[in-house]
């Protein structure tokens, strides 16, 4: 940190000149009435001593940030040196530049003998000194305060992406191993289906391990992976047992979302619904935009339900993964909602819109 940073020299200066006229204006009206001659001597006395003091003060908080984290003895020892000298600095340059002005406009100036000085002025700038040392503390106090948030709030970035990087690692080997389940079903009932799933997998794993290395893209993207996953479960349970809707306005589809966000919550949909169903199990995919926020809607229905154990109400693994990214990315500005409704079972996500 510099003693004082470019863009606060002008306020400083300028803080300096308004307390300077304030207190020549006051010093003024003692004048006159004193019977004083020239106006423009208080506004000599006060500016001199002002824009000196304002100079040493730099000093000052110079010193007090080189004193930072050192022992107190050793800070009080080094300001009983300093204050002396801040005295004697301010008053050889407040003199000096009275004395200087005094030879160009051609008028005598006696100032007090020294002993007087150094009494009178020698208060007044132990005062001014212990308030510049308050002053530059708080100031370093406050630069360490921000120094340290600064820190804290990288440590937390980089914290999030390592954790988003875990989570978004978790997608991948979850997807697979669900999806080999599903066509180790088929394999032994009808070989060229099962051959033909698996090279339709082998093309997704493709561009869903294209689309990891992204971290992020667009829902038009996203709609891109989980589109020719859709039509591989069609091919796996038929278009008798299985319905898919997509359904996605132009805006939302340039919203930018987490890769490979909606790839767990629709496997998760056709896993467990459509094996909780004996007929036709429908599973929609909504998205859209409203301003700033993208609204994300993963629903599906079915007749007939199988009866058995009640799903996870969190949504198993897929979903408590999907909830931990949105709140590792994004924190209290997502929101996600998952449960029955009248049709069937229904995922709601809601998330900033980034284009």
């Amino acid at each position: 940190m510099s003693i004082l940073p470019p863009r606060w020299r002008l306020p400083y200066v300028a803080l300096l000149t308004v307390v300077g006229l304030l207190l020549s204006v006051s010093a003024l009206q003692a004048y006159r009435l004193s019977g004083g001659r020239h106006a423009w001597e208080p506004f000599l006395w006060e500016f001199s001593s002002v824009y000196v003091v304002g100079a040493l003060g730099l000093g000052v908080h110079a010193l007090m940030g080189r004193l930072r984290g050192q022992a107190w003895p050793h800070q009080l020892t080094v300001h009983a040196v300093a204050l002396p000298v801040f005295s004697g600095l301010h008053i050889a340059g407040m003199f000096g530049l009275r004395l200087f002005v005094y030879g160009l406009v051609g008028q005598p100036y006696h100032p007090d003998s020294l002993p007087t000085l150094l009494l009178y002025e020698g208060g007044k700038d132990a005062v001014t000194y212990i308030s510049f040392c308050l002053i530059a503390r708080g100031v370093w106090m406050a630069h360490a305060a921000a120094a340290r948030a600064q820190e804290l709030e990288r440590a937390r970035r980089e914290l999030a992406e390592v954790r988003l990087a875990r989570l978004a690692d978790q997608v991948q080997p979850h997807f697979l191993f669900n999806t080999l389940n599903l066509i180790s079903a088929v394999m032994y009932e009808d070989v060229p289906s099962a051959d033909r799933l698996l090279c339709q997998l082998a093309d997704l794993l493709r561009q869903t391990l294209a689309a990891q290395q992204r971290a992020e893209h667009t829902l038009r993207e996203e709609l891109a992976l989980v589109q020719p996953f859709l039509a591989l479960m069609q091919a796996r349970f038929g278009p008798e047992r299985l319905v898919v809707h997509l359904m996605a306005d132009t805006a939302a589809q340039d919203c930018r979302l987490p890769a490979l966000l909606l790839l767990a919550p629709v496997e998760n949909a056709i896993k467990h619904d459509v094996a909780r169903h004996r007929g036709r199990v429908t599973v929609s995919v909504a998205a859209e935009r409203d301003g700033d926020r993208l609204r994300l809607r993963v629903s599906n229905h079915g007749g007939m339900p199988v009866p058995q154990t009640p799903p996870d109400p969190d949504g198993g693994l897929g979903l408590r993964n999907l909830r931990e990214r949105l709140e590792a990315r994004y924190g209290a500005a997502a929101r996600v909602d998952f449960g029955p409704d009248a049709q069937g079972v229904t995922l709601c996500v809601e998330l900033p819109c980034a284009c």
